[in-house]
């Protein structure tokens, strides 16, 4: 099998944004808008600065909006983000990146529901959606 070249590998890249409607969503949506509302759930202060980093919690959230549009689980969830990459570009990971597990997906979810926020957001959303 032969190595593509730079130019070869720009081409596949650029034909993949044309063809991606992540990458129109993702330039649709002011993401930003909703971190005052996630910052609502992160509301323990860090013992240490020891440990890995939380994620982001607009990722988390553009992660719920992949499993919304593409009807996915948790499990099924982290694989694709693995493994497509749309979804890591959507997200903003290199291959080189630590990617969210199912459980951590699962626990932010679970926070939202318990804040009574999921309607909140997905209405934020629609509505950026329709302006």
């Amino acid at each position: 099998m032969s190595q593509l070249g730079f130019f070869e590998l720009s081409d596949r890249f650029k034909e993949l944004d044309e063809n991606d409607p992540l990458v129109s969503l993702k330039s649709l949506i002011d993401w930003e808008n909703f971190r005052d509302t996630f910052n609502r759930i992160r509301v323990k202060d860090r013992k240490s600065n020891g440990g890995r980093k939380p994620f982001d919690v607009v990722t988390i959230f553009e992660v719920l909006v992949l499993q919304h549009l593409y009807n996915i689980l948790d499990d099924q969830t982290e694989y694709q983000i693995r493994g497509r990459y749309s979804f890591c570009r959507f997200l903003r990971f290199t291959p080189l990146d630590r990617i969210l597990d199912a459980k951590t997906i699962w626990l932010f979810r679970e926070h939202l529901i318990k804040l009574n926020l999921i309607k909140e957001l997905f209405n934020d959303f629609n509505y950026q959606l329709d302006d």
